[in-house]
């Protein structure tokens, strides 16, 4: 006798157990990723809409939906550009200073983004290797001066050109600008890992704007990111 085959259960939703529609989860995390607004901001918008949700919730939606949609956008993301511009910034976790280290290519994409409690040649290592993992190896590399820089790009990419002239670098230190910028409204972070979340769901959200996916390409730049994150819902 044959046996009947197992059914195969559905994959479960990113939004199995949350309260509220998707459409709100969407629009309060677009919201907080997009504009230089608190969780206490987006609880008071939504509350005018006639949402009434705790700021809380809202951080607990960011937290948990950031990753997701970056997860699900990542086919449609370009490949980075073969010029890459490197640098670290500060941010403040916990009332402590912590790096934050960036890179973008010659396009304005943000390529990644690392959180790290020190800027040493460990760390120097760990975020050129998850640079590393988008695709494409650079011809090109540009830092400051650090130390950590040449022995890293000598060990991971030898082939390519580190350039470390003074002002070469201003690309991605004006860039540094826009996240600070996001950061302000927020009076310092709590944990690293929110560190993480935030910083790499404001660069995945400036990408989006610039063009940088394969989504909402025919939609125009005002409605564009609404109708992404729309896109994006179905896929979690």
């Amino acid at each position: 006798m044959r046996r009947r085959p197992e059914p195969v259960a559905p994959p479960r939703s990113g939004f199995a157990g949350f309260r509220f529609p998707p459409d709100v989860n969407m629009v309060a995390v677009r919201w907080y990723l997009r504009y230089g607004l608190s969780y206490r901001d987006v609880e008071e918008l939504l509350t005018e809409r006639g949402v009434t949700v705790d700021h809380v919730t809202i951080y607990r939606w960011v937290q948990r939906f950031t990753p997701l949609l970056i997860d699900a956008a990542r086919p449609s993301r370009h490949v980075p550009g073969d010029r890459w511009f490197v640098d670290e910034t500060y941010v403040k976790v916990v009332g402590r200073w912590v790096y934050l280290y960036r890179a973008i290519d010659q396009y304005g994409q943000v390529i990644d983004v690392l959180v790290s409690p020190k800027r040493d040649l460990a760390a120097t290592r760990r975020f050129f290797i998850r640079v590393l993992e988008h695709g494409r190896c650079p011809t090109e590399v540009i830092t400051d001066r650090a130390a950590a820089y040449p022995r890293v790009i000598e060990e991971l990419i030898p082939a390519a050109c580190h350039i470390t002239e003074q002002y070469a670098n201003n690309t991605v230190e004006a860039d540094h600008g826009r996240l600070k910028a996001r950061l302000r409204p927020m009076r310092g972070l709590k944990r690293l890992r929110s560190a993480r979340v935030i910083s790499t769901g404001h660069a995945f959200v400036q990408n989006l704007r610039r063009g940088h996916y394969e989504l909402g390409v025919d939609i125009d730049r005002q409605h564009r990111l609404t109708a992404i994150f729309a896109e994006l819902a179905h896929a979690i």
